[in-house]
């Protein structure tokens, strides 16, 4: 069962979802000088709630040490943050005013169950 399909008008009402384009993480590739640069999917384009964090989501990345603007968002795709043993993740959001965010950390993932993932996503530099 969708969970996410059956509250999403509910939740939209309040909070409308915002269209974003994600670029999954594919991995990286070496530089001659040890370096890696991350790859990434092509960017796909879905339908989003993006909010602020909780007080419970805080002090959770307080303990991670994470500095930065930070926002919680809900997504019905399988989203990943870093998975360093891997070397994937930390896929990309553009928001609607074409700032750029990474997936920091993956705070609930029901995706398999559920149909959604919560995430944290970190505005970076240049934004």
């Amino acid at each position: 069962m969708n969970l996410h399909n059956i509250v999403s008008g509910h939740v939209g009402a309040v909070n409308p979802q915002m269209q974003v384009s994600i670029q999954m993480s594919i991995g990286a590739t070496q530089n001659q000088d040890g370096t890696e640069t991350p790859q990434y999917a092509p960017a796909i384009n879905v339908l989003a709630q993006v909010q602020p964090l909780t007080s419970g989501d805080l002090r959770h990345m307080d303990a991670l040490n994470l500095q930065g603007s930070h926002r919680a968002m809900y997504v019905a795709i399988p989203i990943r943050g870093a998975v360093r043993a891997s070397v994937k993740g930390g896929d990309l959001v553009q928001l609607p005013d074409n700032s750029m965010w990474l997936v920091t950390q993956v705070m609930e993932n029901w995706f398999e169950t559920a149909g959604w993932v919560k995430a944290t996503i970190t505005l970076q530099d240049g934004s």
